[in-house]
């Protein structure tokens, strides 16, 4: 009780407005382990934190300073990313194989990073070796600072909801299965919240599933965000007699329109504002089902939660809401392309966020990246982007780029694909320090795929079916289109995206679908400030090594223990004092 005491002691005193006008500081102990859950019924392990699953929620707020000390109390070894947080020059955060050693099995590291410039929702998971699809997740909020007024009526409350497809296979057996060709096939449900579903159909879903019920008042207002966590499918999310009034997504916070559904694509995250404007006769459904699938066979596979007025007259009953028509494509690109950034609000900064005219930046580097179904590549099954399919040095790259260790990478990443076989290679993006990228992506797969960048939010300026060309930029949007972090490519379609390159470090982009990212659809790009200046990060202290650097590793049990960071806007008397209090709290 003592720690724990001293614990919300350090948080409540460093998060308070220093003196000299330093950003605050909060303070996480996580451990990550294996958990016993039934969310469909069948016990199996699931990864949790600190014995949550989902994990703890992150509340923060812009600039912020954010120290995480992560246990691995898995059997195997651990990165946790965080999807959205952009850490402005600051790469050795990221949780990515590319920047980061693994946490190894019983082994600590403590993250320390900013969320410089940001408002928004996002998450956070574990990026290596399929571990997303046993959990490990949780939510990150992003509040704006007290001098930025919310675009919107502040909420009443707030709902963060993680909408997932799941197997009651380990996430051990999903990637074998992955690795022999072997198609993951239907989930066996889908999860809201790490629960299954509300028992909508007798005939479907069994009795005795644990569910989420959502408790509201009437006539409030909540924000929910809503966090597509899964594995490969898309999502439709949906909530019984109610509209969605889309606010935010990934940091931007958009025009402000009212949605009956909305498909939700594997690592998106948006937020809406729903009033509790309804009779309460009954309870009401809320609803994540599959898209662009065969629904007769995939009617398990629905997540159905309650939301409960405080004045409900009775139990949900009767059919579900609606969903869109299962193989409707163009439904949901328009839906997509309706989507407009908010150029009036201020976010992060007072300024407006139409401030930044990205329509008239002129292009200095461009890319086509083009994906193909997995191959077999030296008789095992793969995924390319550009024909390449990524290969995970046993050296982090930006480890190998700080000791400038040679042949670990290389810098020549295709602008498009090559006429030559489909290979494994380590081979980077050269990216224009404070350059203006365009990137396609053209989707030769039976299926969507979803691309996410690290380190930056992009522009999604145009997406339509067929094969991209010259021409197609005359149908950008070069005005609105909304800034995010991760965009859905349909199949046999293209998506467009504009990125201005200001943050230097070597960034992940890769795919979300977690099959498709497991068998090689990712690469890094390299942004390096040619003047050196020092405003990029440099090696952290703690840093973990691997690979040809292994023999700089020091010994992990000096570093077991809470390791707290050495750059706090608390001091070293501040926290004597702290411990001083709680030991009088404690004797008293």
């Amino acid at each position: 009780m003592p720690s724990f005491c001293f614990f919300n002691l350090v948080i409540l005193v460093c998060s308070l407005p220093p003196a000299l006008g330093a950003d605050p500081y909060v303070f996480y102990d996580w451990t990550v382990s294996y958990i016993t859950a039934a969310p469909l019924g069948v016990k199996q392990k699931v990864i949790g934190i600190n014995g949550e699953f989902p994990g703890p929620l992150l509340n923060v707020t812009t600039n912020w300073n954010v120290v995480i000390n992560v246990k691995n109390d898995l059997d195997e070894p651990l990165l946790l990313t965080w999807n959205g947080i952009q850490h402005r020059k600051n790469c050795w955060q990221d949780g990515v194989s590319g920047t980061n050693c693994p946490i190894q099995a019983g082994w600590n590291w403590t993250y320390d990073f900013q969320v410089k410039d940001q408002i928004g929702s996002f998450f956070y998971f574990p990026s290596l070796s399929f571990q997303r699809a046993a959990g490990g997740y949780g939510g990150i909020i992003i509040n704006n600072r007290a001098i930025i007024p919310l675009p919107f009526a502040v909420p009443d409350a707030d709902v963060t909801l993680f909408i997932t497809d799941w197997y009651t296979k380990s996430h051990k057996e999903l990637r074998k299965d992955v690795e022999s060709g072997t198609n993951l096939g239907i989930p066996d449900g889908i999860l809201i919240n790490g629960l299954g579903p509300f028992r909508f159909n007798e005939a479907i879903v069994p009795d005795g599933f644990p569910f989420l019920t959502i408790n509201v008042e009437p006539g409030k207002t909540y924000r929910f965000r809503v966090h597509n966590v899964g594995i490969s499918t898309s999502l439709n999310f949906r909530i019984q007699n109610h509209n969605l009034l889309l606010v935010e997504t990934e940091g931007s916070y958009t025009v402000q329109q009212n949605y009956a559904n909305m498909d939700i694509h594997v690592g998106q995250s948006f937020s809406f504002l729903v009033t509790m404007d309804q009779n309460a006769s009954s309870d009401y459904y809320v609803v994540a089902s599959p898209r662009f699938v065969n629904s007769s066979s995939w009617a398990k596979a629905t997540g159905v939660a309650i939301l409960h007025y405080s004045n409900s007259q009775g139990p949900a009953s009767g059919p579900l809401p609606d969903p869109p028509n299962d193989f409707d494509t163009y439904f949901s690109m328009n839906q997509a392309r309706s989507i407009r950034w908010n150029v009036s609000a201020g976010a992060a900064r007072p300024n407006p966020q139409g401030s930044f005219k990205y329509g008239e930046i002129t292009v200095t580097d461009f890319y086509v990246i083009l994906n193909r179904p997995a191959e077999l590549i030296n008789g095992k099954w793969r995924t390319t982007l550009n024909g390449i399919s990524y290969f995970t040095p046993s050296t982090p790259l930006k480890l190998a780029q700080q000791f400038n260790i040679s042949g670990v990478y290389k810098l020549d990443f295709p602008n498009k694909l090559m006429n030559r076989p489909a290979k494994l290679d380590t081979s980077l993006i050269n990216g224009t320090f404070k350059g203006f990228m365009e990137i396609i992506f053209q989707n030769n797969d039976t299926t969507v795929q979803n691309y996410h960048m690290d380190g930056y939010a992009f522009f999604v300026v145009g997406m339509d079916f067929g094969v991209w060309t010259e021409n197609s930029r005359g149908t950008y949007n070069k005005w609105d289109g909304v800034a995010r972090c991760t965009t859905q490519v349909f199949p046999g379609a293209w998506t467009a995206i504009l990125i201005s390159l200001d943050s230097a470090g070597i960034w992940n982009l890769r795919a979300e679908n977690l099959d498709s990212w497991y068998l090689g659809q990712e690469l890094y790009i390299s942004v390096v400030n040619p003047e050196s200046d020092g405003s990029e990060a440099g090696l952290p202290d703690n840093a973990i090594y691997c690979g040809v650097l292994s023999s700089l590793q020091k010994d992990q049990a000096q570093r077991v223990k809470f390791s707290s960071s050495p750059s706090m806007s608390c001091s070293s008397t501040t926290i004597l004092v702290l411990l001083l209090v709680a030991f009088g709290a404690f004797i008293g």
